[in-house]
């Protein structure tokens, strides 16, 4: 029997069946008539001060749970504020589903009053869009919106409904199947590859796991693990694959790229083989890619084909879900140990161990005594612990986060990789809140990205939304600062961020007091860890400390933009020598 109703009220039945418990947005003249059936629905709508910051709720929230995130957000400059973290979640491969109004479906092209194209706009950021004219077709593109953004390589998908649709009248129909053409995802691996990828694996002397994001989104931890330890091969997980592999694991190398650990560069260099799990051999771990791993054959599994070879030639092609494929290669090999044939990798496990022992990742205290922003965040994880979802910002202390805070579970940390969003990192760990509320969350920011999206403390200030936030206060762009310090003749052209002592602009602990949070500062050493005790002890308000350190210090290692990952310095102007080592290989 079908139920007669307004395209709005169809809007928000659907949502409801789609799954939806949490739309993050801001009403608007064209989305308007929906917000008046959502005062009725079960779904929890969080009034957000931006919609940027509805975006990156969403990305959160879907990061945390493995669920649809979704956004909600009127025509024109409503819309057009969610392009960034639709570019975000395309780039990082993150389920969203943002639902957008529309100018009534006769002014379409005529410079409308809050018009945009929105559907055109975003077309190369979204895995799909639609724009809905006909109210009759809402259910079914909410459910093809769904399915589109969480099978496959997840991603966005805009659904771009006219006003006139929403007032229109209607029925509610929910499909019971979908159709369509042209989209369906390959998710168990040819067996042939299997077969290609088992005998490169035995073959080989010096391989490596190199685990990319997708291995998170296909929640193929523990299938990883089941491989590594089955083959003992050393094992790098990128940024955006930190957690899906124990640090504390002997195997684990660390994170590889521009500012990985020397274990992790060396091996992929110096490796025979590469074994890509859902990564995309993107610029900021290859470096120079023409110098990348010169004597590697390479497997590479993934889900989306269009990654694969896209950067680097592929000599065994695998497309498939990664957890699929770790199933089928864990099976195959296991077969071969049966039959007593096995790798032999002692020699370049001792090498590579050597290698991590001998580069440890570490840092310089400050001669003045003042606080090493690698230190707090060292410490932050420590105290926090590993069942804390971490969140952060772009820039040095997002790296810093990348680096000290021991990562042993899979979705505890949360960023912005492929695109670099700053201004992700209090969002990001709203929305992540929102859907683990039982979880501490940590939202690990810079004071220039704290700054782009701290509004959103009222948000979580008068949702009850308790996270914390640690600002890495350097008083400047850290990132670009670093970059004008070793390449700029430390000619600091706009980066300082005017967040130290002689002005402090703005006072962050007011800030957080203004916006209804408790706002601490930190900036001694031997105050840190008292300092993060306490903002752990509170949890009905969320927490912002201003931790105020050291403006010089860097990121390291670190492989120049461009240059071969054979450049790495491990400190400035130290680089470190390992030829000598692998000759003995």
């Amino acid at each position: 029997m079908t139920e007669h109703m307004t395209g709005a009220q169809s809007l928000i039945r659907s949502l409801e069946a789609a799954g939806a418990d949490t739309i993050f947005g801001i009403p608007g003249g064209a989305i308007l008539p929906a917000y008046d059936p959502l005062m009725d629905s079960t779904i929890r709508h969080i009034l957000v001060r931006h919609e940027q910051g509805a975006g990156h709720a969403a990305q959160g929230y879907a990061a945390a749970t493995g669920r649809v995130g979704v956004c909600m957000a009127t025509s024109g400059p409503g819309a057009t504020n969610l392009v960034t973290p639709i570019a975000d979640a395309h780039m990082d491969s993150v389920p969203m589903v943002a639902v957008t109004g529309q100018v009534g479906a006769s002014m379409i092209g005529t410079d409308a009053f809050q018009e945009a194209d929105i559907r055109g706009i975003t077309m190369p950021i979204t895995k799909h869009n639609f724009l809905v004219t006909d109210p009759a077709e809402i259910p079914r593109r909410i459910a093809e919106a769904f399915h589109i953004a969480s099978t496959g390589r997840p991603g966005p998908v805009l659904v771009d409904v006219a006003k006139s649709a929403l007032q229109a009248g209607t029925t509610f129909d929910w499909p019971s199947e979908l159709h369509l053409p042209g989209y369906r995802p390959v998710t168990r691996p040819h067996a042939k590859q299997i077969r290609e990828a088992t005998r490169l694996i035995l073959e080989s002397r010096k391989p490596v796991l190199y685990v990319g994001g997708g291995t998170i989104r296909a929640r193929a931890s523990r299938e990883l693990l089941a491989l590594a330890e089955l083959t003992g091969i050393p094992v790098v997980t990128t940024l955006m694959a930190r957690g899906a592999f124990p640090d504390s694991h002997v195997q684990h190398l660390g994170m590889p790229g521009m500012h990985g650990t020397v274990a992790a560069v060396a091996a992929l260099q110096k490796s025979d083989l590469i074994i890509s799990l859902g990564a995309r051999f993107d610029d900021r771990v290859t470096g120079n890619l023409d110098s990348f791993a010169p004597h590697a054959k390479v497997i590479h599994a993934d889900i989306d084909p269009a990654e694969i070879g896209k950067n680097r030639h592929a000599d065994v092609p695998i497309v498939g879900d990664v957890r699929e494929v770790l199933l089928d290669l864990v099976a195959a090999l296991t077969t071969e140990a049966a039959a007593g044939r096995t790798g032999d990798f002692e020699g370049w496990v001792a090498f590579v161990a050597g290698i991590k022992a001998t580069y440890p990742l570490g840092y310089d205290e400050p001669a003045d005594g003042g606080l090493s922003p690698q230190y707090v965040i060292e410490r932050l994880g420590a105290i926090a612990g590993p069942d804390t979802v971490y969140a952060s910002g772009v820039g040095q202390h997002q790296m810093w986060a990348a680096q000290f805070v021991r990562y042993e579970k899979p979705n505890t940390w949360i960023n912005s990789g492929g695109l670099g969003t700053m201004g992700y990192a209090v969002p990001a760990a709203m929305g992540a809140k929102v859907g683990m509320p039982d979880t501490t969350v940590w939202a690990i920011d810079g004071d220039g990205c704290f700054q782009m999206t701290n509004q959103e403390l009222a948000t979580c200030a008068i949702n009850d939304i308790p996270i914390k936030v640690a600002i890495i206060n350097n008083e400047s762009l850290g990132m670009v600062r670093q970059w004008q310090t070793l390449f700029y003749n430390e000619r600091y052209s706009n980066t300082d961020l005017h967040t130290g002592p002689e002005r402090r602009i703005p006072d962050f602990v007011k800030l957080a007091d203004a916006y209804g949070c408790v706002g601490l500062a930190c900036e001694r050493p031997e105050d840190v860890d008292a300092t993060i005790e306490k903002a752990m002890g509170i949890n009905d308000v969320p927490v912002v400390v201003d931790f105020r350190v050291h403006r010089d210090a860097m990121v390291w290692p670190m492989v120049a933009a461009g240059t071969s990952n054979d450049e790495i310095k491990y400190a400035r102007d130290l680089a470190p020598d390992f030829d000598e080592d692998e000759a003995s290989l």
